[in-house]
């Protein structure tokens, strides 16, 4: 796996895959490896960048993290973080979440934008969500009753809807 920490890549078509990024990419805390494993093929995919607040709720070495990552670790942009006061976003700040008033196709994503996302089992802290413009609290729709869907599902949608609003730039 890549960590924009310690640059060490050769390859030049890496490096320049990797420096095209369209948005960058949260998870608050993450729990499940497998999600994250599908989050990171996600962003070697589209680009983005990968932001993991700690703790994690797995070794990023994990079995189930890598299988799911298949090999796209190589191609992922990750960079870990020890809270997310350290993370010093330079672009807007769009959080997921269940309480949000906001539908997520509504936003105006723009590219370099953060696309944050809680944990699994508890999402984001409120003191975060309340830190955030209204607007910029973001909830995907769901049938009543329903209480949320899979992480890795949820940072799929935003991103294709993010990437849809910027005509899918340097994509074929």
């Amino acid at each position: 796996m890549f960590y924009t920490n310690s640059l060490n890549i050769c390859d030049v078509a890496q490096r320049a895959w990797l420096n095209s990024r369209m948005f960058n990419i949260v998870l608050y805390q993450p729990e499940i490896p497998p999600n994250t494993g599908n989050i990171i093929r996600l962003c070697a995919n589209t680009g983005c960048q990968l932001h993991l607040i700690e703790p994690l709720g797995f070794k990023l070495e994990d079995k189930q993290l890598r299988r799911a990552g298949l090999d796209y670790h190589e191609w992922a942009d990750v960079k870990t973080w020890q809270s997310i006061e350290q993370l010093k976003p330079e672009q807007a700040v769009y959080a997921l979440s269940t309480k949000g008033k906001k539908h997520y196709h509504q936003a105006n994503f723009k590219a370099g934008d953060y696309l944050v996302f809680g944990p699994e089992t508890r999402g984001l802290p409120d003191d975060y969500l309340n830190s955030l413009d209204e607007e910029h609290v973001l909830r995907l729709p769901m049938r009543e009753h329903s209480r949320s869907l899979n992480l890795s599902n949820t940072v799929a949608i935003v991103v294709y809807e993010a990437l849809r609003q910027n005509q899918f730039v340097d994509f074929k």
